[in-house]
């Protein structure tokens, strides 16, 4: 009876401890306040607002809001003193093609976006390679029928001027090659989600996207013969991909840190980010 005893009291000893130190845990998560604003990167946003959504629920005093309008607007924001965190495609503290540096700002890498080549349920092309998507795109090529398709002219639907996917698309699918601007069958949209719109609802119509978009109401075509996969772009045989970035001014502090920190974390990285089609920074090393 007293080992018994000596034992109920050493694991309820222990029971208590184990019991103090996620008190201690939750106490201090719960301690965590401020409020965050994101800006930017459409591409990122379905990332953006699931880590919200999950770091909102370990810190309740802190409050997210994020929204995107293109990758430029990103550090923009951030410049100008609006947004603690500029959501970007590419690497905004030093210079890229057709952009300069936004000096003073840190570049918090956060995911690895593949993209893909989207075209209209009713395309029949499966395939295209780089020179036959920077004859699309250029408007050397305007017929479906001189890749392999049907008798129909092709829509063009891009991204305005300013979207990271863009940048990312031209340097990579189009090997820098140009997006001419056309009288007719094209069309600029704002966001991610308004070019799956138009490309879904738009017959002939051919545009690019990340993959966290493409669903069946839209065709991703393979890039020289290659899928667009989480798995091809970890092998390096797909090449339209590019890193991810939560711009901050300066070294980010606060709840702006452990949000950051968060989102690059092994439970985030290996467990939401995966879900939605994002590759973890890990797997590119």
């Amino acid at each position: 009876m007293k080992v018994f005893k000596k034992f109920t009291v050493t694991a309820l000893t222990a029971v208590l401890a184990v019991t103090t130190a996620f008190a201690g845990i939750a106490s201090a998560a719960s301690n965590l306040s401020g409020k965050i604003t994101v800006n930017g990167s459409t591409a990122l946003l379905p990332l953006t607002l699931q880590a919200a959504k999950e770091f909102q629920k370990l810190h309740p005093k802190v409050k997210i809001a994020a929204s995107g309008k293109g990758s430029v607007t990103g550090p923009q924001a951030v410049k100008k003193g609006i947004a603690d965190i500029g959501a970007c495609d590419w690497d905004a503290s030093i210079d890229v093609p057709g952009f300069k540096a936004f000096d003073g700002q840190v570049a918090n890498k956060v995911a690895v976006i593949p993209f893909a080549t989207i075209v209209n349920k009713n395309v029949g092309v499966d395939n295209l390679t780089t020179e036959q998507l920077k004859g699309i795109f250029s408007g050397k090529i305007t017929n479906w029928k001189e890749v392999g398709g049907s008798d129909a002219d092709i829509v063009v639907i891009t991204r305005a001027f300013g979207s990271g996917t863009r940048v990312n698309y031209q340097a990579k699918a189009l090997a820098g090659g140009d997006i001419v601007k056309k009288e007719k069958n094209y069309k600029e949209t704002g966001s991610s989600g308004d070019m799956k719109t138009a490309v879904a609802t738009t017959p002939n119509a051919i545009g690019y996207i990340d993959l966290v978009y493409v669903s069946g109401d839209v065709k991703a075509v393979k890039f020289n013969g290659v899928e667009a996969t989480t798995d091809n772009v970890i092998n390096g045989s797909y090449k339209i991909w590019a890193y991810g970035y939560f711009m901050t001014k300066g070294q980010p502090t606060g709840a702006t840190k452990e949000f950051i920190d968060y989102v690059q974390s092994k439970k985030f990285q290996q467990g939401s980010l995966k879900k939605l089609k994002f590759i973890p920074i890990a797997s590119m090393k």
